[in-house]
């Protein structure tokens, strides 16, 4: 069973999300919720958000127990480890996923509420609690493309020996993850088959082409907080980027 393996699960905080209330979490080693995503179940873990996330948002000191809230000092670093920001996406659907990949050290990322699709029809709610911002959406140099960044994400997950997956049922994503449904973790295999897909569809000439650039480019912020220096970053530079990493996945 995946039990020996060490899954990971994020959760978003789409609509479908709502889905992890009936899943046997117990297959996983661990829960990253984002944002307002612990307000699902009790099963979360960790607890990722962003600076200015409202405090009145956050758990109660009782729900906390036995669970571990990740703020910057602890996602900067790792963010950093594997780019920065600026090159990995300024959302935070990407920043638990580098997070969760460096820190928790996990065989598989599986992801759920993450597809940043949102919906454009009258009564239609953006997110499971209702209407919110759509983040990822807004006007920002590092979010041109989220398909490209996640595929940068697979590819450096790859590096690191771990399968990523979308387990969403919903038929659009921005995800460009090799798509699982939660029956299909059942097995170690799984994850092998996973790991072998995910080595078809990378073109790993491109990915060390696109990574050299980045290195080349020099657009590391340390602090985090990119939207401080956002006049230092050349926006069709990043965009040719982007353009890079969707060439480095077959389509």
């Amino acid at each position: 069973m995946v039990n020996k393996l060490n899954v990971v699960l994020i959760i978003g905080s789409a609509p479908d999300a709502v889905c992890v209330k009936n899943w046997d979490l117990s297959i996983f080693s661990s829960c990253v919720a984002i944002n307002n995503a612990w307000q699902l179940f009790d099963g979360w873990n960790y607890l990722i958000y962003p600076e200015d996330f409202p405090s009145n948002r956050l758990p109660a000191e009782k729900d906390q127990i036995g669970k571990k809230l990740i703020a910057a000092n602890e996602f900067v670093p790792q963010q950093n480890y594997f780019g920065g920001f600026v090159y990995a996406g300024g959302t935070m659907a990407f920043t638990a996923a580098y997070w969760a990949l460096g820190a928790l050290k996990p065989d598989l990322i599986a992801f759920v509420g993450c597809d940043m699709v949102y919906s454009a029809e009258k009564g239609k709610s953006t997110h499971f609690y209702g209407n919110g911002t759509a983040d990822p959406l807004r006007p920002d140099v590092t979010l041109q493309s989220l398909e490209a960044k996640s595929v940068r994400f697979m590819a450096i997950a790859h590096e690191q020996n771990c399968g990523v997956a979308n387990l969403s049922q919903l038929p659009e994503s921005r995800l460009l993850f090799p798509r699982m449904s939660l029956k299909e973790f059942d097995h170690e295999r799984q994850l092998l088959q996973l790991l072998k897909e995910q080595k078809t569809l990378i073109k790993h000439d491109v990915v060390t082409k696109a990574l050299q650039t980045e290195q080349n480019l020099g657009y590391m912020v340390p602090s985090g907080k990119y939207w401080e220096v956002l006049a230092s970053f050349d926006k069709d530079k990043l965009s040719a980027i982007d353009a890079m990493w969707l060439e480095a996945v077959q389509v």
